[in-house]
């Protein structure tokens, strides 16, 4: 049985659900962390609430015994919220909530699973092309994953001489469940957002998953943010 494992927050749909069937495919074992269970049978699912204040003490005790003899650990926090609020009405509660899932959850997960990585391993978060821009509407979800890039670069200075490495991948507007009900599955709307890059389409969910797949072997782009958003037209 494979020693390499990958960890990742929601992957029971879209870019998560992607990812887990690649590195399944490159003789992974996958360990699904989200409260809906990732349909790939191969895939072991451990459901948890990510916002969940205390989520981490019954984490422990299910995750760290399914890595004891791991030789190689990728761990990717995928997991994320998207909201419709700017900076008017955002209400404190949701913005705690998601910057628990989006800033605090990753940080606990690294510090349970960091003393089973050993050189090799790699730490992957996912962005956003919001990570370094901003559009009106989507007060929360930009400030988050502006975060995951700071949070990117002092993982990649704390574990300078652990031969761990890190990277944030920025996705651009990727076909994903997740985006269609942002958008309400206005097929208008999602035209034109097909405009917005260089091949005029929307990514798909396989493309990201290569990119992060590339990412966490490739100890080369350690601090890098990948931009993977086919060449977006700046607004």
């Amino acid at each position: 049985m494979s020693k390499k494992y990958l960890v990742i927050t929601g992957g029971s749909r879209g870019i998560g659900l992607a990812t887990a069937k690649l590195f399944l495919e490159q003789e992974f074992q996958v360990i699904n962390l989200s409260r809906n269970l990732c349909p790939l049978t191969d895939v072991v699912n451990i459901q948890v609430d990510l916002a969940a204040k205390g989520f981490e003490e019954n984490l422990k005790q299910e995750l760290l015994p399914k890595l004891e003899n791991s030789e190689r650990v990728i761990l990717v926090h995928n997991a994320a919220r998207l909201d419709k609020d700017n900076v008017e009405n955002i209400q404190a509660n949701n913005l705690r909530d998601i910057l628990e899932i989006n800033m605090v959850a990753p940080t606990i997960l690294n510090q349970i699973v960091m003393p089973k990585m050993s050189k090799g391993s790699a730490i992957i978060y996912v962005g956003s092309t919001l990570s370094e821009k901003a559009v009106p509407g989507a007060f929360s979800y930009v400030t988050s994953k502006h975060a995951a890039v700071g949070l990117m670069r002092a993982t990649c200075q704390d574990l300078i001489d652990r031969g761990i490495h890190t990277a944030c991948v920025c996705p651009g507007f990727t076909d994903t469940p997740m985006l269609r009900n942002h958008l309400n599955h206005d097929e208008t709307i999602i035209e034109q957002i097909k405009t917005m890059n260089a091949q005029n389409r929307l990514i798909e969910a396989s493309e990201i998953a290569q990119t992060i797949y590339f990412a966490a072997t490739n100890p080369v782009i350690n601090g890098a943010i990948l931009h993977a958003n086919m060449g977006q037209k700046e607004r």
